[in-house]
């Protein structure tokens, strides 16, 4: 999906570049491309492209990767749609 941005300023992704080691996992999991390689580790593209989905650090093997999912989340933005704000779950402890 391209040119896909979701709301501007808000994703909360964030990237330690002393912990990546530049297996490229992350680019190949996130599904709108916001993980990009630059000299042999990952930088971080367009943030205010990223959904929170947490794909890119759930699958990356140096805990490089952080991410909490909120007003990004897809996840999180159907289940308030339906269940309600109160009863959303975006993925926190305690909440699901």
């Amino acid at each position: 999906m391209r040119n896909m941005t979701y709301l501007p300023g808000v994703s909360t992704l964030t990237l330690d570049t002393s912990r990546c080691n530049g297996c490229r996992t992350c680019t190949l999991v996130c599904p709108h491309a916001v993980l990009k390689m630059a000299n042999g580790h990952a930088v971080i593209g367009n943030r205010d492209d990223c959904m929170e989905c947490g794909a890119c650090a759930l699958n990356c093997p140096q805990e490089a990767l952080r991410v909490t999912p909120g007003v990004g989340c897809a996840a999180y933005v159907l289940q308030t749609w339906f269940k309600g704000k109160e009863a959303a779950c975006c993925g926190e402890s305690g909440c699901c």
